[in-house]
């Protein structure tokens, strides 16, 4: 899964992989954020989130939510069909010790706010483009 309002540079085939090794049955992706770019929401071990409130985050939560994540099938049966946000589906599993963490390296660019969005262009402007057949 995917935030639909987030550019991320991260490596997805070793996120996937990650995930698939450690055999649990929800993954988040984290970035240790210190409050630099939203309120940071998570704890994070090493290896499993081990809390996650995005409405009532502690000042123990040093990383964030990055914005890709993983649900084996048999997540969706750890809460009941009443919970419709995905957060609550997150928190229930970092509370249970089932909440896989992968680390990302490098900021997000999130493009739902003007502000944010004239970040996010400024940041890809700057890029380097690469053609087909150029090297």
């Amino acid at each position: 899964m995917l935030y639909g309002d987030t550019y991320l540079r991260i490596d997805y085939a070793a996120a996937a992989e990650a995930w698939a090794q450690s055999g649990l049955p929800a993954m988040m992706t984290v970035l240790r954020n210190e409050g630099r770019w939203d309120t940071s929401n998570a704890t994070f071990d090493g290896e499993r989130v081990t809390a996650y409130d995005k409405a009532s985050p502690t000042p123990e939560m040093h990383w964030i939510d990055y914005g890709l994540g993983g649900l084996e099938r048999e997540a969706l049966g750890l809460v009941g069909p009443e919970v419709g946000d995905l957060a609550d589906l997150y928190r229930g599993a970092s509370l249970r010790g089932e909440l896989f963490g992968f680390e990302a390296s490098e900021r997000f660019y999130e493009i739902g706010t003007p502000e944010s969005l004239a970040e996010a262009d400024a940041f890809l402007a700057a890029q380097p483009i690469n053609r087909p057949g150029e090297p």
